[in-house]
């Protein structure tokens, strides 16, 4: 059972098939091929297309008759301006009415209101629908389903898993889709908090450690601290005036040059 697009959606493909020449049920054929894969691949068959054929995003055309680059160009063409209204959400199924359970889609249907899917199947003990209108990825495993929001991935692939939590793997525009990062909109483990604890646990696991004070400099007076420095620039001074004596006496200075010098630094004290 093919499910039914919305008004607007339909309008589009009407569009398309009067640009191409072609009837709106051949174009609406392949528009159904296209959103199993979220517009990046379709295989199909169409006698107005030339029977069976195949196409895949980024350039693979494959046609009945392989010598008819005309009819490539026609489906490339078709598959194309499918591609990106459907990827724009131009293209939609209508919302399936709800059942007597109060859930929308078909009666029985696992997932519950999340609509028609574009893609469905199975693989060991997990079944998987995926709806990238609305971001959404159900999977069903061992009877119990949780509901991932797939953010800005668009899956267009599904295989099997080897190893991890479920047996199907899925890819993405990104490449492979890590489900441990996609956040869980239903369904699925709750995070466990950590148990809460006694205080008489607390009181019993608290080891006291002694801690040494810590010494301290004791802090000297201002006057004291400029004492010293002053005692110091003295004995500088008289220890400068020394040394230019012993050059007086080896005859390195002048009595002239001595004095002066010593004059200057005893002006400094």
């Amino acid at each position: 059972m093919n499910a039914i697009f919305t008004d607007a959606s339909f309008q589009n493909i009407v569009n398309v098939a009067n640009k191409y020449g072609i009837s709106t049920n051949a174009v609406t054929d392949l528009t159904y091929c296209l959103m199993n894969s979220n517009g990046t691949m379709a295989q199909f068959n169409i006698p107005e297309l030339g029977g069976g054929g195949q196409w895949m995003q980024g350039g693979m055309t494959m046609v009945g008759d392989m010598f008819n680059n005309n009819l490539k160009y026609l489906v490339d063409g078709l598959c194309t301006d499918l591609s990106n209204l459907i990827q724009q959400g131009a293209i939609q199924y209508k919302p399936l009415p709800k059942t007597a359970n109060g859930q929308g889609g078909f009666a029985g249907n696992w997932w519950g209101n999340l609509g028609f899917p574009n893609s469905t199947g199975s693989q060991n003990d997990t079944s998987y629908a995926i709806f990238n209108g609305i971001h959404r990825l159900a999977i069903q495993q061992n009877g119990k389903v949780t509901i991932f929001d797939t953010l800005d991935h668009n899956i267009g692939g599904v295989g099997q898993q080897q190893g991890g939590n479920y047996s199907v793997s899925f890819t993405s525009q990104y490449g492979n889709v890590d489900l441990g990062s996609l956040p869980i909109v239903s369904g699925g483990n709750e995070p466990q908090q950590p148990a809460p604890v006694q205080n008489n646990e607390i009181q019993n696991n608290v080891v006291e450690t002694p801690v040494a004070p810590i010494a301290q400099d004791p802090i000297q007076p201002a006057e004291s601290n400029n004492n010293v420095n002053n005692s110091a620039f003295e004995e500088d001074i008289f220890g400068k005036i020394e040394k230019l004596a012993g050059l007086k006496d080896k005859g390195i200075l002048s009595t002239e040059e001595f004095e002066n010098k010593k004059i200057d630094l005893l002006n400094r004290l």
